[in-house]
């Protein structure tokens, strides 16, 4: 059994503001909100700053889902502007991150990997903030680093089955 200060991370102080991009009016129709570069995989580093940025203006985020595999711990909570509890869910979207906040939105953001090349990562984030964007995330990197999105049916399928479909 975990103990409530196994459950509960503090968040770091003096970290850097996150490498966020997102569109200047969130909208449903989009797939994707915007693109996020984390420096690192460790989550306590990472989540707090910009979890802060997106409570910025709007209604705060209560709660993230997450891939489990993506990241080096995996708290259930950190205290950052309230308390945000984290869901690690092993069929999430590899690349991806839903952040729900308290007035019941959902922001999607494409999740780049600290490792990447920062112009490719700059580019994937643009891309993912666009309105019109119609690339998945899990297809962005591709998609940015071939100079032009995949098939539609390539999209398609990846979207279906990360959705629980069957081919």
């Amino acid at each position: 059994m975990t103990t409530a200060a196994e459950r509960m991370t503090a968040i770091p102080d003096g970290r850097p503001p996150p490498r966020l991009h997102l569109q200047s009016r969130l909208s449903r129709r989009a797939l994707l909100d915007g693109g996020w570069w984390p420096r690192s995989t460790d989550q306590v580093a990472e989540l707090p700053q910009l979890i802060l940025a997106l409570n910025k203006d709007h209604s705060p985020v209560r709660r993230v889902l997450l891939g489990p595999s993506e990241w080096d711990s995996h708290p259930l909570r950190i205290s950052v502007a309230g308390r945000v509890r984290f869901v690690w869910y092993t069929a999430q979207p590899a690349g991806q991150l839903f952040a729900l906040r308290a007035d019941g939105d959902r922001v999607d953001l494409l999740v780049v990997p600290p490792d990447t090349d920062p112009a490719i990562a700059r580019a994937a984030m643009a891309l993912a903030a666009q309105p019109a964007n119609t690339v998945h995330a899990p297809d962005i990197l591709t998609a940015v680093t071939a100079g032009q999105p995949p098939p539609a049916e390539t999209a398609a399928e990846t979207s279906w089955e990360a959705e629980g479909g069957h081919l």
